[in-house]
């Protein structure tokens, strides 16, 4: 299920990536179920109302128990 995106908020860009993936690749091997890409970080946008906001959401979509790390979180400047 995808996170509710805000309606009165604003957009976060973040990057993220997953360490299981990353870990998998240095063995010479594919994670099970995510793709290669996801040992590079991908670029991804978010509404939310502030931070907080925006990091329960990407947490849920990106459960970090599975693996996914956010390296860098911030709002769209307009």
């Amino acid at each position: 299920m995808y996170p509710a995106l805000s309606t009165d908020g604003k957009p976060f860009t973040f990057s993220i990536y997953n360490r299981k993936v990353r870990a998998a690749l240095k063995e010479n091997q594919s994670h099970l179920l995510l793709g290669d890409h996801w040992a590079d970080s991908q670029i991804h946008e978010v509404v939310a109302r502030n931070e907080s906001e925006a990091l329960s959401m990407i947490a849920e979509r990106y459960p970090p128990e599975d693996g996914f790390v956010v390296e860098t979180l911030s709002p769209v400047e307009d």
